[in-house]
């Protein structure tokens, strides 16, 4: 028998479901508006604002006006923007704007655990890159890290540094008992990616028997770091070097440390290598990520927003543009304990630390 022409069927579009269309354009709004806050929150920031918000109680534009110095026509409209956003409260009656101390600790308060100042600064230099990475969109190579204006290291350095006010010594170090008396009695530690210096500076400040060792690649970080253990009356104890964090000294160290450093390293495992030879033989490495999944699918939240972003505009690009590994931000646990294996480690431990950004690794060799 002659078989039948198979008829084609053309596959129908599913129909249009106009209310989550709509229920999407919102979103689309909403995070558009989002962004362009976000310059607005830089020059909340920069200028001093929050600050000056969480000082005055209720006050009105023209009382803010006198406060800050600054223009009152440009301080109504960027207080009705954040008012529409809900950082700031406004009183229609006496036309007042209240900061609510709940946010003033968030936007305001540099000793707060929580403190995203920092980040805020952040926004404009790295969104500022953008258009080179877009080329890199297309070439697959990168933005080097020199060539990131000088303002994206200062607000990584003031991101980080409530960590190590509040955390460091008072939570992290005491879930490692064997390394903390040995700070407490004297030993050599080190940070690998250290920048500013900030996590070195506060565990000499804990730890005086101790001396500390910090090593980057960006000599700009370094001459901040410097002033900074200068300004904390630390610099004899904490010393700073340019250093590719692959060429550490051997077997010279108790103690290291990589804070938010790995994942967007060219060469995470020959930095890891380098630290396995840089321990002695019962030293300990602490070795901080983000706290995410590595699987997409459970960073659906605000931290994988964030995360995700400045990966893609910062932590990534800077290690292709060196034909380096790009991990990215959101690294995980998995391919952590891959890596450590790789690199030589016997020992790898996730603290039993909870915290809603950071995890953190003991490795040992």
């Amino acid at each position: 028998m002659a078989t039948q022409p198979v008829q084609n069927q053309q596959t129908q579009a599913p129909p249009i479901d106009h209310e989550r269309v709509h229920r999407f354009v919102e979103t689309l709004v909403n995070d558009v508006g989002t962004a362009m806050r976000g310059g607005l929150c830089y020059i909340g920031d920069k200028l001093g604002i929050f600050k000056a918000l969480a000082d005055a109680g209720k006050v009105t534009a023209s009382e803010l006006a006198q406060r800050t110095n600054l223009n009152e026509r440009y301080l109504r409209e960027w207080l009705h923007a954040m008012v529409t956003a809900e950082y700031v409260y406004y009183d229609p009656w006496s036309k007042t704007y209240f900061l609510p101390p709940e946010h003033a600790l968030a936007l305001a308060n540099e000793d707060f655990p929580f403190f995203v100042g920092g980040f805020m600064e952040m926004i404009v230099p790295t969104v500022s890159m953008a258009p080179r990475v877009a080329e890199a969109f297309r070439t697959g190579k990168g933005v080097p890290q020199a060539d990131y204006p000088p303002e994206m290291f200062e607000s990584i350095e003031r991101g980080t540094m409530p960590w190590y006010r509040n955390k460091l010594v008072q939570e992290w170090i005491p879930t490692m008992p064997s390394v903390q008396k040995k700070l407490q009695n004297g030993c050599e530690a080190a940070d690998t990616g250290c920048g500013g210096g900030l996590a070195l500076i506060t565990m000499a400040k804990a730890f005086p028997k101790s001396h500390f060792y910090g090593f980057d690649s960006h000599a700009g970080s370094l001459e901040r770091a410097r002033r900074n253990a200068e300004n904390a009356g630390v610099a004899d104890r904490v010393k700073f070097e340019v250093l590719d964090c692959k060429y550490l000294p051997e077997r010279k160290f108790d103690f290291v440390t990589s804070f938010d450093v790995i994942h967007d390293s060219v060469d995470p495992l020959g930095v890891l290598k380098s630290v396995c030879k840089s321990l002695r033989p019962d030293g300990t490495y602490l070795w901080l990520e983000m706290n995410c999944s590595h699987e997409v699918s459970e960073n659906i939240n605000p931290v994988g927003r964030f995360l995700y972003s400045v990966s893609t505009l910062y932590c990534m690009t800077v290690s292709l543009a060196h034909e380096g590994a790009g991990i990215g931000a959101a690294m995980g646990e998995p391919k952590a304990r891959e890596l450590a294996q790789q690199a030589g480690f016997s020992h790898f431990r996730r603290l039993p630390i909870d915290d809603p950004f950071s995890m953190l690794y003991e490795l040992k060799t």
